[in-house]
């Protein structure tokens, strides 16, 4: 069974920054995409971030030199480091994963809000 918990989220004024953890609990795959997604309201859901089993990661433009995604192999802890945060970046933040060598290969930030396993989401707010 796949579980996956997010923490980290909060409230911080505009140039701040926050790390959201993922923490997941799955049995062991060699190949995996997992991600984030932010989401407004029910139709504005975005892919925000990528990384597979393979270390490659993927960001949507709007973090790109802001957000660093990254994958601890050895604890299944995935985080997102978010710097210069900005009004705009305000949301629930979702982490998401599946697994397999066809989700690796297409793994893209576009995508992840598309992955089968997802976790309850935590909320992020950034003031001006």
């Amino acid at each position: 069974q796949v579980q996956l918990v997010e923490s980290g989220g909060g409230s911080v004024q505009s140039g701040g920054s926050l790390t959201l953890s993922c923490a997941v609990t799955a049995p062991s795959y060699s190949n995996y995409c997992m991600g984030w997604f932010r989401q407004v309201s029910e139709k504005e859901r975005e892919g925000v971030a990528s990384i597979n089993s393979d270390g490659t990661t993927t960001l949507v433009d709007s973090v790109k030199g802001r957000f660093t995604i990254s994958h601890d192999n050895a604890k299944n802890l995935m985080s997102l480091q978010m710097n210069n945060l900005k009004p705009e970046d305000t949301a629930m933040y979702y982490c998401a994963a599946d697994y397999g060598a066809f989700y690796s290969k297409r793994c893209m930030h576009s995508r992840v809000n598309n992955l089968q396993y997802r976790g309850q989401g935590t909320q992020v707010t950034v003031s001006s």
